[in-house]
């Protein structure tokens, strides 16, 4: 339901005046983001509600890559399938790998990935300064490495908070859609990139 917001929100800002990528629509989604996490499950007696903040995170989310699902579209709308189904590739096959791994062996990932992402967020902080090519590049791959690692580390702890009773998919929802929205946008990057330079390449030759 989060990939299918995702994408609706995508196709406002493509082909509507409704709603576009910005200011409003990015603070809209860290609203929902945070009335998701600080509205307690409760049980179930929430849930709804809870779901509804989900869904809005998701749609926003999927508005605010509208800007670079346009820019994919003129270089190769095909990248956009094709990127679909490498991350559809990836997020399954990590999950599967998670799900059937020895318990609790993906958990030791924590805190490398937390402290990757904080490595992450400080590069694309100095890049805005220093607007270096190879700096983004580097961003762009460890974000992905980063991304699918995740997959992984965020499976098991699922699999761990509902052997201990947890049974809060909603919030469990949140953590994959992030990760797959995560794999999702650096494979466009990635694939754009390189169709892109083949393009120079063979109108150089």
């Amino acid at each position: 339901m989060s990939t299918l917001a995702a994408g609706v929100g995508g196709s406002i800002h493509l082909f509507t005046n409704l709603l576009q990528a910005g200011f409003l629509s990015g603070i809209g989604a860290i609203i929902f983001f945070f009335l998701l996490i600080s509205t307690p499950d409760d049980n179930g007696k929430g849930m709804m509600k809870r779901v509804g903040y989900l869904l809005g995170f998701a749609t926003l989310t999927g508005v605010g890559m509208g800007p670079l699902l346009e820019h994919v579209i003129l270089v190769n709308p095909s990248i956009i399938i094709t990127a679909f189904i490498a991350t559809s590739v990836v997020f399954v096959s990590f999950s599967i790998c998670a799900i059937f791994s020895e318990r609790g062996k993906w958990l030791y990932l924590g805190g490398t990935l937390f402290t990757l992402l904080n490595s992450l967020m400080l590069m694309s902080l100095a890049n805005i300064l220093f607007g270096s090519t190879l700096l983004w590049n580097i961003q762009i791959y460890l974000g992905l490495f980063a991304m699918c690692g995740f997959v992984l580390y965020d499976t098991q702890a699922i699999i761990e908070k509902r052997r201990m009773g947890s049974k809060d998919f909603v919030a469990h929802s949140l953590d994959l859609f992030v990760d797959f929205i995560g794999v999702f946008k650096r494979l466009l990057i990635i694939l754009t990139q390189k169709e892109q330079d083949q393009k120079k390449k063979k109108g150089n030759n």
